[in-house]
């Protein structure tokens, strides 16, 4: 069996296996858990284009505010991998890493696990190591060949879906909602939020070829994040869906900022009165207003007004395609932030044609500074970015560079185009990463 003295020898190991590289294939997952044996605890599976990590990240909050033991599993991180595993909330020490790490590799060896594939299998171990009463697990990349589809799940979750990763997933949306869909296992129960009616029409379709459920989030309840209001939708008391009951709530007032973000709520909540029902769990209000006040997450609209060497007040964001970018870009507009400048990097396998007009209409007349994305392989060179936005646009070699002159820019600085961007900002500035907005950081 593997020994890792050390959280820091179990992560040059895992480091070996190259974080980008992938083999889309199911095969190997699946040995490992029969091997294994499979989970004793429930899954919901969260899949989609964006909004996977927000929706997961809301719904484990609903399970812990229900008095549940939850186990969270999302990607990517920012700065280590240990973000990217949760059990109640809280990441796993080191020698917790150290001892399941070694564990995952001996009970793996000679299946060849991926990157991304150790991950799952270490998840799978930490929330059973931990006696979870139910897991939250964002698929990675897709969903008929990700790692993730291969567990039995309680509910599969189905956030919007977009055009992202083409070269993997296929050129068109039809194609990648189908390789989405692929995740709903058959007799299984499904919901989904909003869709664009061409990936609903493939959901629907492959839901019916599989013998699974899958119903509208809004169908469930909806949720006015204005108001604060959530009303009962048309399925509420549906003897079909468990018993499913939905009771009016007030002033449920959510901490993450954007209307998208209320999209988010709306699927998570709705996801969890499917759950609850299935279980014969109680639903409380006050628990959803204490989950919906205390959710935070990283670089999702995250506004910084003071940090010691950076501009004095700062929008952080890692919208990373089109659907992303359109998402902030109304949000800026909804909470009328007006950016003075904007920070922007992205990998060079996004739609980055779609993106561009999105960035400068959020610029306007602000400036602009491309940046590269050093150690990141799939990243656009900063020139080369600089090159596509057109005239007038500056480049530096990094973000901290590009912060660094910056400073004085007196108005909010809006750091945006990816979550690895975002992840070498946060290496230089880890408290970031922690709860805590700080007052002022937007522009009336």
């Amino acid at each position: 069996m593997p020994q890792f003295p050390s959280y820091a020898d179990f992560l040059a190991r895992l480091d070996s296996l190259g974080l980008f590289h992938m083999d889309l294939t199911l095969a190997r997952v699946e040995a490992f858990v029969a091997r294994h044996g499979a989970p004793h605890f429930p899954i919901v599976h969260v899949v989609g284009t964006n909004g996977k990590g927000s929706t997961a990240t809301i719904l484990h909050e609903l399970m812990r505010t229900h008095g549940l033991c939850a186990g969270l599993s999302v990607s990517p991180h920012f700065i280590t991998p240990r973000e990217r595993i949760l059990v109640d909330g809280a990441m796993l020490p080191e020698g917790a890493w150290a001892r399941l790490g070694a564990c995952v590799l001996a009970e793996a060896e000679g299946l060849g696990l991926t990157y991304f594939e150790v991950l799952t299998a270490f998840a799978l171990l930490a929330f059973e190591d931990a006696g979870v009463d139910a897991a939250v697990m964002e698929a990675g990349l897709g969903g008929r060949y990700d790692a993730t589809s291969v567990l039995e799940t309680d509910l599969t979750v189905f956030t919007p879906i977009g055009m992202d990763h083409m070269k993997i997933l296929g050129d068109t949306l039809e194609k990648i909602a189908q390789d989405k869909a692929g995740a709903m296992h058959p007799g299984g129960l499904a919901v989904s939020a909003a869709q664009d009616p061409r990936a609903r029409a493939v959901l629907e379709a492959e839901a019916a070829k599989v013998g699974a459920r899958l119903v509208e989030a809004s169908d469930v309840l909806v949720y006015d994040r204005v108001a604060g209001t959530v009303t009962p939708g048309r399925l509420a008391g549906s003897d079909d869906l468990h018993g499913l009951s939905v009771r009016p709530m007030t002033g449920l007032r959510l901490a993450l900022h954007g209307p998208h973000q209320g999209r988010n709520a709306e699927t998570a909540l709705a996801a969890f009165h499917l759950f609850a029902a299935r279980h014969g769990l109680p639903m409380f209000e006050d628990a959803c207003h204490e989950a919906f006040a205390r959710v935070f997450i990283p670089g999702r609209m995250q506004f910084v007004a003071e940090a010691p060497g950076l501009p004095r007040r700062m929008v952080l964001d890692g919208g990373h395609n089109a659907h992303g970018l359109k998402a902030l870009s109304d949000a800026l507009v909804a909470e009328n932030v007006r950016p003075r400048a904007v920070v922007f990097g992205c990998l060079r396998d996004k739609p980055v044609a779609e993106m561009l007009p999105l960035v400068r209409s959020m610029a306007g007349d602000a400036r602009i500074t491309a940046v590269g994305i050093p150690g990141c392989e799939r990243a656009l060179g900063a020139e080369e970015l600089a090159a596509m936005l057109g005239p007038g646009t500056a480049a530096a070699p990094d973000v901290v560079t590009a912060l660094n002159d910056l400073r004085d820019a007196g108005g909010p600085v809006l750091v945006c185009g990816s979550l690895y961007l975002l992840g070498e900002f946060y290496t230089k500035h880890p408290w970031l990463l922690q709860r805590g907005e700080t007052p002022g950081g937007r522009e009336d």
